[in-house]
């Protein structure tokens, strides 16, 4: 899958920049690398959100029971 990059411009005040930029470099990426991620997470919310519910009505919709654990942890680990 190929993704067209775009550029974009954002003002920012100057000590948010000075702070994202320590951030970053103490992280070992780019400000330019963290606002791409948190946009994307942005981007991507709501998919996530929508998979969740998904899940959440078929787990409730399955005929699939979980009893009470019978089994302690030393006795999975017993060979």
């Amino acid at each position: 899958m190929l993704w067209r990059v775009e550029r974009i411009t954002i003002r920012v005040d100057e000590g948010v920049i000075r702070a994202a930029g320590i951030y970053a470099a103490e992280r070992g990426t780019t400000v330019d690398a963290l606002v791409s991620e948190v946009l994307t997470g942005v981007a991507n919310r709501e998919r996530i959100l929508a998979a969740r519910r998904r899940i959440r009505e078929l787990s409730e919709r399955s005929a699939v029971r979980i009893g009470a654990r019978a089994w302690t942890r030393e006795e999975l680990h017993t060979r």
